[in-house]
């Protein structure tokens, strides 16, 4: 064998070496994903036909997303973290930007997946609270910030933070047409979650010119959501005024009254006492005697 046909020999060793998705477990890529870099997983299953295809459009895209995102990208067979991230289960694509995931949502198309990626290397959503909610939203008035599509989650809610990923891509795909954001209901958004009378977790609400337009719909996708967000909450044909916002002082004296009203325990504690306290002042008075005043002495005859 002379010395060209050992290196075109080596060139396509090489070449098969290196082709296919680097695939990695979830202990790497837990590892992956708590770093500084871009990472893009394609998540894939066994007997998955579509995964396949997936794979297929991903390797030919390589090259423009580690060379224009500089990102790494690999793929995650039959993972447990899949859920977290898309509902739906394989396969599934997502962009994690330091840490941040966005989902791919759309069809086999090469250029329609590096177009997303490229346009959202940011995250989309914004995080409102209760001191900059108003202002930003402008929800009372309806005036010039555009409309607003808003999720609202709590900590404790493991649903929730399998819907991040599908809640960015809704803010990135619609993110020429309107606002999306999120608010935490129990911390950060307490008071906003009571103005707009939020008691579970997830929530959502449509935001549009002074109107309140409620998601109901039982369909966590990016589907439904941006369909909702373009055409269905028009549907609703009586939509509920924006609620004025709530006054630091009605929040104050509300908030007492709230607390009994919502624990049991604290209102049966309350009521104990009370009438503990009760009885002991009427058993006090019972005991309690008033001292006689003498009797006036009677005149001694002269």
């Amino acid at each position: 064998m002379n010395l060209l046909s050992f290196v075109v020999l080596l060139c396509i060793f090489g070449w098969g070496m290196g082709a296919g998705l680097e695939q990695v477990d979830d202990s790497d890529l837990v590892h992956l994903l708590t770093g500084d870099d871009n990472v893009i997983v394609l998540f894939t299953q066994t007997r998955c036909e579509d995964c396949n295809k997936w794979e297929l459009l991903v390797e030919n895209i390589y090259n423009e997303l580690t060379q224009s995102l500089g990102a790494i990208v690999v793929k995650a067979h039959n993972s447990q973290l899949v859920g977290i991230y898309d509902p739906s289960k394989e396969p599934s694509l997502v962009f994690f930007r330091r840490g941040i995931p966005l989902l791919y949502h759309g069809d086999l198309v090469e250029d329609d997946v590096v177009r997303l990626f490229s346009d959202n290397r940011e995250p989309v959503v914004k995080e409102l609270a209760d001191e900059n909610f108003e202002h930003l939203t402008q929800a009372a008035t309806g005036a010039t910030t555009g409309d607003w599509f808003v999720f609202f989650y709590s900590a404790d809610c493991i649903f929730c933070q399998r819907l991040y990923a599908v809640w960015e891509t809704v803010g990135a795909v619609l993110r020429h047409r309107l606002n999306v954001a999120r608010v935490n209901r129990l911390e950060a958004g307490i008071s906003t979650a009571k103005r707009f009378g939020i008691t579970t977790s997830p929530e959502f609400i449509f935001l549009r010119q002074g109107k309140l337009y409620r998601y109901k719909l039982k369909e966590y996708t990016p589907k439904s959501f941006i369909e909702f967000a373009q055409s269905g909450f028009a549907k609703q044909s009586h939509p509920e005024p924006v609620p004025a916002e709530i006054s630091y002082m009605s929040d104050m004296l509300s908030n007492p009254l709230e607390l009994l009203t919502e624990n049991k325990n604290a209102v049966i504690i309350v009521s104990a006492s009370v009438g503990l306290l009760v009885l002991i002042v009427l058993i006090k008075k019972c005991f309690t005697t008033k001292p006689k005043s003498p009797s006036p002495k009677s005149k001694k005859a002269k």
